[in-house]
């Protein structure tokens, strides 16, 4: 079982989810299949690649499988993580040709989407080599789909941020507005800490350099985002920080000026994007 399966068992029914996406796609029946395929009819696929990235959902598509039929046949022979181009063969699978067919759909809208996911996090943080700066997703994911985008970006050589709301406290600009400052805010999320007898870690928005300065007086916090700086600002906030908080870079980052911000001395670069907006690779399920 994939180590992120394991770490993420209390976030996400990865049963439940196949269940309720089978469901979805096949309701009382896939009779396409029942009308044409005779029902002990067995046979051989295989995941053909149609674009050149980096791999992602293999071991999703062979849980997923398993969970269709427990007799079908996975051969995996280009891992998670690894480089494909047109033409390569990411698994070979063998059985009932009725199970196999129910599960393509499912499989390959799972693997498309994770694959581009892990292509655009690979080349985004292959952007940032030579500094510390590590890319990591944001909430900004599909309901329900989070798990899987969020697994693409550490097959592609990025890092997950907060999963969800539980887990870490993230005091954004709306939370600083209405708590009545962005110190009272930090003040309210320790006393709740410790009222709860929660831990998690404290990260905190900040919109400039005042806030910057706000936050390094006052303490109570593991990590400062610096929300829309440029990258020359960056360079000050990291400057006046010096290394006491995590510093992240969020907002308006693209391929373009990611550099600039990882050369700022940033640790991490938070991109919305990486799951909102990424292109799905072209794979296909063939009949051997």
């Amino acid at each position: 079982m994939s180590s992120f399966i394991k770490t993420h068992k209390h976030h996400f029914n990865f049963k439940k989810f196949i269940s309720l996406a089978l469901l979805e796609d096949t309701g009382d029946g896939d009779h396409t299949s029942l009308s044409t395929i005779p029902k002990h009819q067995k046979g051989k696929m295989k995941l053909l690649v149609k674009d050149g990235g980096i791999i992602a959902g293999v071991e999703a598509a062979k849980h997923i499988f398993k969970q269709i039929d427990d007799k079908l046949k996975v051969k995996i022979h280009i891992k998670d993580g690894e480089k494909i181009k047109k033409g390569d063969v990411a698994f070979t699978l063998e059985g009932h040709v009725q199970s196999m067919l129910l599960g393509e759909r499912l499989v390959l809208n799972i693997m498309q989407r994770m694959s581009g996911i892990a292509t655009k996090a690979q080349y985004l943080q292959k952007l940032c080599t030579g500094s510390h700066a590590k890319v990591i997703d944001t909430r900004k994911t599909t309901p329900g789909f989070r798990f899987f985008e969020k697994w693409a970006v550490v097959i592609g050589g990025g890092a997950n941020h907060r999963y969800g709301l539980f887990d870490m406290i993230l005091i954004k600009d709306n939370h600083i507005d209405f708590a009545g400052g962005i110190v009272e805010a930090i003040e309210a999320a320790n006393d709740y800490l410790k009222k709860t007898g929660r831990k998690m870690n404290i990260e905190v928005e900040t919109r400039n350099l005042d806030d910057v300065k706000k936050v390094l007086a006052h303490g109570g916090v593991q990590r400062i985002m610096l929300d829309n700086f440029t990258p020359e600002l960056t360079k000050k906030a990291v400057l006046l920080i010096q290394k006491k908080f995590e510093v992240e870079s969020s907002g308006g980052i693209t391929e373009n000026n990611i550099q600039s911000y990882a050369k700022a001395g940033v640790n991490f670069i938070s991109i919305g994007a990486l799951t909102h907006n990424v292109k799905s690779l072209d794979l296909s399920l063939k009949a051997i």
